[in-house]
């Protein structure tokens, strides 16, 4: 590894203070040295930043690539995270992590397929029965970016009591709030929550605030799915800060977006004033958002938790009944207080189909569910979701049309708010954009087009604030002694490329990006895969 020195660069160094015009010298894997006229010495490779952008790599501290590094046969995520830019990721988000996994090999087979949506499928011989062996595996893998890990309470739930609705008992209660404490022991970055999720859904405020004590305890950010993002948006809000406040930690949440027509213009406004009023009480609550206006989930998600009852085979045996098909008509009409419906808030034809697990639902990719019900002849929508639902057991991912770009940019703009991909990785060739373009979108629409943020403010929304929400030292900023992680770019020319018509296209612009100290992108050129580090 040759040392590096950057030359004549606009060094915008992640703070979101005013660029500066200045030099940076690398050693080994470290900036050593940042100023003015810096002189090449005999072993350097100098890199002429003339006319570029220099900022830290960018940090995206929510991603669900948690299976990723074991997939040997499907590698190409790596050059999708650098030719974005982005040198760390954290996985193990909304509730949803590869372990811990439950020691029961039929509850274990449905909690990957119920992730399957969200985190591709699973190796049948990757069995994690602790977050400690998930971290294992890792170090022994192949990294091609930095990499960080929170553990995911639905994991940690399932484990303990399966996808059951019932109520923890305290011996439960004990077991999930020494997994939290061992998982952060071992080099956990944090705890997510994915209150939407089965079975996170049954969870109270009550039985959280006692679990997640020791990620009080020890510093760590506590990342949620709220509740609900539509009609329930502000009552999740309040129910996140009570949270936090019970559990003494840091929340940060994710996602921050306010779903549903009717919701628009008004009820991102109200969530927002009760992070400020905690804020003003010196309590820590973030939030992050993703730059596109449409969001990914699984289909399961439309199904209310009333009729899932805490069994998946369950509910897809009743799904097969005309009595069943009855019962989830009726259920898929009612307003919930604590579940967002999306059927009501956004309507059918908001919903599209972007991957399938089995051959026979994947002609449906591309295709909302009114156009499936009309082009194959069903009797209404809900016979659609019923046998989506039954052939491809609730695998099925999700595009919705959910929110307006107004509130998309009043999240931006605040000031605490950080970028995120919340890429999921479904198999299949038609991805949501954000998993390929999240972050240069930012530069090219957001500061270039639209200019709802700076080039400086969100050149920080991507490095050290995101980096410092996770407590990832050393990460997300242009410093003496922080690692050489770093992208080189002409804002004018650094963009996005992937749409959702065609999701799997990558962004295109990047002239160098640098990880620990190695050129890892050229000209939109891959040139190593293997340059990451497991973060503990």
């Amino acid at each position: 590894m040759a040392d590096l020195l950057i030359k004549n660069g606009l060094v915008y160094d992640g703070t979101g203070c005013s660029p500066q015009r200045s030099d940076i010298r690398i050693r080994w894997n470290r900036i050593t040295e940042i100023k003015k006229d810096l002189v090449a010495e005999s072993d350097d490779r100098v890199l002429d930043a003339s006319g570029l952008a220099v900022t830290p790599g960018f940090v995206d501290i929510h991603r669900h690539y948690d299976q990723m590094p074991f997939r040997k046969n499907d590698q190409n995520y790596g050059e999708v995270l650098l030719r974005q830019g982005i040198t760390t990721a954290v996985t193990g988000n909304c509730g949803i992590s590869a372990a811990p996994q439950p020691a029961d090999a039929a509850i274990r087979r449905a909690m990957k397929d119920y992730y399957a949506p969200v985190l591709g499928d699973f190796n049948e011989s990757d069995y994690f029965p602790s977050f400690s062996s998930y971290l294992e595996a890792l170090k022994s893998a192949s990294l091609p970016v930095n990499t960080a890990a929170a553990v995911g309470m639905g994991a940690i739930r399932i484990s303990v009591n399966g996808f059951s609705d019932e109520r923890l008992t305290e011996n439960q209660l004990a077991r999930c709030r020494q997994i939290v404490s061992d998982a952060l022991k071992a080099g956990a970055c944090g705890v997510s929550l994915g209150l939407m999720y089965l079975p996170e859904c049954y969870e109270t405020v009550e039985e959280l605030g006692e679990i997640l004590k020791p990620a009080g305890k020890a510093g760590k950010t506590v990342s949620i799915h709220i509740r609900g993002e539509g009609d329930s948006l502000v009552k999740s809000v309040s129910e996140a800060i009570a949270i936090g406040r019970a559990a003494g930690c840091r929340m940060e949440i994710s996602h921050f977006k306010s779903c549903g027509l009717h919701n628009w213009h008004k009820e991102i406004y109200t969530a927002i004033s009760l992070i400020q009023e905690a804020q003003a009480r010196d309590q820590e609550v973030y939030c992050d958002f993703y730059p596109y206006n449409c969001a990914s989930t699984t289909l399961m998600s439309l199904v209310p938790p009333a009729f899932v009852q805490g069994d998946i085979e369950k509910m897809i045996e009743r799904l097969k009944t005309a009595e069943g098909r009855t019962e989830l008509r009726r259920l898929l009409a009612k307003v919930y207080p604590d579940w967002d419906n999306y059927i009501l808030s956004l309507g059918w034809d908001k919903i599209t189909i972007s991957s399938g697990t089995q051959k026979e639902c994947q002609k449906y990719i591309g295709m909302t569910i009114p156009e499936i019900a009309a082009s194959f002849h069903y009797s209404d929508e809900t016979d659609v979701l019923c046998d989506l639902l039954i052939k491809d057991h609730g695998n099925t991912a999700i595009v919705l049309q959910s929110m307006c770009q107004e509130d998309v940019d009043t999240v931006a703009r605040l000031p605490y708010s950080c970028v995120i991909s919340d890429a999921i990785y479904a198999d299949t060739e038609n991805p949501h954009p954000r998993m390929y373009g999240a972050f240069p979108k930012v530069i090219s629409d957001y500061v270039k087009n639209r200019s709802i943020l700076s080039l400086e403010e969100a050149i920080h929304k991507m490095t050290l604030l995101p980096a410092s929400r996770m407590n990832l030292s050393g990460i997300g900023a242009i410093k003496e002694g922080f690692y050489a992680d770093l992208n080189l770019f002409d804002p004018a020319v650094f963009t996005d490329k992937s749409t959702y018509q065609q999701g799997k296209q990558l962004a295109q612009g990047l002239r160098w990006c640098i990880l620990n100290g190695n050129i890892a992108v050229e000209d939109d050129t891959v040139l190593s895969l293997n340059r990451g580090r497991l973060i503990l």
